[in-house]
């Protein structure tokens, strides 16, 4: 997947077309839908793919997949209404030349009726469709835990991306919520869900590190969801992902804040410049974001080194994110 060009234009008509007749950007949700769409059912999925294309020659994958259950149902809503100023951010500010993005939902495996929804990598106006078809099932377990490490066996094991096949470069995945993972994915939830079975239910430690090898992993926590004060919460992200969790005070930024840090990571921008840009986007989320983003413009500079990926050359055996 990945064909095509975003356009605003056809974005702003579906939105004039929407408020006109009083449809919902969520027409599958709110029409009352009680399962996961079929376009972004894992189940029986091989791979996600983010591929190269004449109009995309140097692709690179972005997966944003967030958490909605409870109090986080506003996140995906959020999103949709600044996609236009994330595609601005990321292409005409030069921060990527050609990105492919991927949105997904979580639940909780245990109880929910769609634990994990998994749209495709596109480069055009599809992304807002797969975002129309998430179901905002507003559940959950209510024992501060969701299935991230079921949505992050899927990342790591049933996508394809040419910017890491092809040029060792890792894609970028961001999660955001307010909870946290079980500490294994369980083999049975991956038959019933994704399908297949691994022999054994698989760590967590183990399973961030070989997605690690395939994304760089961000973890955002905006202010306000239910757990979102809760220390623990910050502290497991961190022991699993290191600086790469981000406490948003805002969670109107969200799309700004994505766009910015995938700027930073692309060494694209600084973070004044960053700043800057939203501005001239006229985002008022300048403050936000800066908060959030401070420590990891601190540590703008370091290094990242991994195990290389399946499908490199072999005679390479790291990968460097600068």
């Amino acid at each position: 997947m990945g064909s095509g060009t975003w356009s605003t234009n056809v974005y702003d008509a579906a939105a004039r077309y929407r408020a006109a007749t009083g449809a919902s950007a969520f027409a599958y949700s709110d029409g009352g839908a009680t399962s996961t769409h079929d376009d972004l059912d894992p189940f029986g999925v091989t791979v996600r793919e983010s591929r190269d294309s004449d109009e995309h020659p140097e692709s690179l994958a972005l997966a944003v997949l967030f958490d909605v259950t409870g109090s986080m149902g506003n996140v995906p809503r959020t999103l949709q209404s600044k996609l236009p100023g994330l595609l601005g951010l990321l292409m005409r500010k030069g921060y990527v030349e050609n990105p492919q993005i991927l949105f997904g939902a979580v639940g909780d495996a245990t109880c929910d009726r769609a634990p994990l929804q998994v749209g495709q990598f596109e480069s055009d106006n599809r992304m807002d469709d797969h975002l129309g078809r998430i179901l905002l099932e507003g559940g959950g377990g209510g024992q501060m835990r969701e299935s991230y490490e079921l949505a992050m066996y899927f990342m790591a094991r049933h996508t394809a991306m040419d910017c890491l096949d092809k040029r060792g470069r890792r894609g970028y995945l961001f999660m955001i919520g307010d909870e946290l993972a079980y500490p294994k994915v369980k083999k049975r939830e991956i038959a019933k869900i994704i399908g297949g079975e691994p022999a054994e239910d698989i760590a967590l430690e183990s399973l961030i590190a070989e997605l690690k090898r395939k994304f760089d992993v961000y973890f955002i926590i905006p202010e306000g969801a239910y757990h979102s004060g809760d220390d623990r919460l910050p502290e497991f992200w961190r022991t699993h992902l290191g600086q790469n969790v981000i406490r948003l005070d805002d969670l109107d930024a969200v799309c700004e804040t994505i766009a910015l840090t995938v700027g930073l990571a692309e060494d694209a921008v600084d973070l004044d410049e960053g700043l800057s840009h939203l501005r001239e986007f006229g985002s008022d989320a300048g403050t936000s974001v800066s908060r959030a983003l401070a420590p990891l413009s601190s540590g703008r500079g370091a290094v990242t080194i991994s195990a290389a990926p399946t499908g490199l050359d072999p005679a390479d055996t790291e990968v460097t994110r600068l």
